[in-house]
């Protein structure tokens, strides 16, 4: 972890970008890590770069709670689909948000807050996607994908305003 003081430091989300891996640590220690997929773009804060923010963030919210797994959200709204590959092949230009969804909101002010660089207004999400898209390197349009089993095991690991800290 590194320089944010207001951050807790025992509790949080390491997010990093070069090694695509999100490691949950609990009371300092390491409790778990899941491979990932961040932006193919890169990283970035500005709205409509389809890049993932960095810096210190938390969750804001965490959706989908009583879904099935693979359920299909758009917009934060189980869609009442349930993911499979025959869906996919009839929406193909869909970016699949699946299971569960962690929103993330920054908490630095003019990197990832506020204006043209704000976290929850670029709508940047922890979430499930296809597994057969988590390929070990960058794909999304923003967000950090997971495996659905990942990310339910993480969903259920982490509660809201859980720090989160994403870096290159």
């Amino acid at each position: 972890m590194k320089n944010n003081e207001t951050c807790d430091v025992q509790n949080y989300l390491d997010i990093d970008i070069a090694s695509q891996q999100l490691t949950l640590y609990a009371n300092g220690k390491r409790v778990q890590s899941y491979p990932i997929s961040t932006a193919k773009n890169g990283a970035g804060e500005l709205m409509g770069s389809e890049c993932t923010p960095r810096g210190w963030h938390k969750i804001r919210a965490k959706i989908g709670a009583d879904q099935p797994l693979q359920a299909v959200f758009i917009g934060r709204r189980a869609t009442g689909e349930i993911y499979s590959a025959d869906l996919g092949k009839q929406f193909p230009q869909r970016d699949w948000i699946l299971t569960r969804i962690l929103w993330l909101g920054g908490l630095e002010p003019g990197k990832n807050r506020y204006g043209k660089v704000d976290t929850t207004w670029r709508y940047i999400y922890i979430h499930g996607c296809p597994d057969e898209l988590m390929t070990g390197s960058p794909g999304s349009h923003g967000c950090i994908r997971m495996k659905n089993t990942d990310m339910l095991d993480l969903f259920n690991r982490v509660e809201a305003g859980f720090k989160v800290y994403i870096h290159e």
